[in-house]
């Protein structure tokens, strides 16, 4: 490491990550389920902030990055649809960013919270499809994820235990249970 107070990117002091417009960004490489890891390791790549992309391609790459075993990155996905698309969308994204990262903390072994924000997550998803009348928004098959969810909330109470992230992925569209 170099001299005092500096760190293993060579920042001296306290000094942050920031991107080029100076905003706060934590630069650190992460894992498959977001968590930092130290500087210099290899890590998984970071989904790139603020895609504006068409709901179905969304959903793609969403199920792609679930599939994966990366929820956190699923869920930075479903975030840039909620901040980016209409307003009148923004619950539905929300509640399946909650989903992913419900599955995130299942995976990292936070228990309670991974089966609270499922359930939060579920919730939420069920609430705006109640009030927009739409079953399959963007083919989502929000009642069988929601199911997927409380399932799944319902088996980090049982056991106690974590789960694979990929073992334990959602079906966005269609059969939602899993596999």
């Amino acid at each position: 490491m170099g001299s005092m107070g500096e760190t293993h990117s060579g920042r001296t002091g306290g000094a942050r990550d920031r991107d080029s417009e100076g905003r706060a960004r934590n630069a650190r490489p992460r894992d498959r389920l977001g968590r930092p890891l130290p500087y210099g390791t290899d890590g998984v790549p970071r989904q790139p902030e603020g895609v504006v992309r068409a709901p179905e391609e969304t959903v793609a790459e969403a199920q792609r990055l679930l599939d994966e075993g990366k929820p956190f990155h699923a869920h930075e996905v479903f975030e840039d649809a909620w901040k980016s698309g209409p307003d009148e969308e923004r619950e539905l994204w929300r509640g399946l960013a909650q989903l992913a990262v419900g599955l995130t903390h299942a995976a990292r072994g936070n228990l309670t919270g991974g089966a609270r924000l499922l359930r939060r997550g579920a919730g939420a998803a069920e609430a705006w499809v109640a009030g927009s009348g739409r079953a399959l928004p963007h083919g989502v098959d929000v009642g069988g994820v929601a199911a997927w969810a409380r399932e799944l909330a319902g088996d980090l109470e049982r056991t106690g235990r974590p789960v694979d992230a990929t073992v334990r992925a959602p079906r966005l569209r269609g059969a939602a249970a899993g596999r």
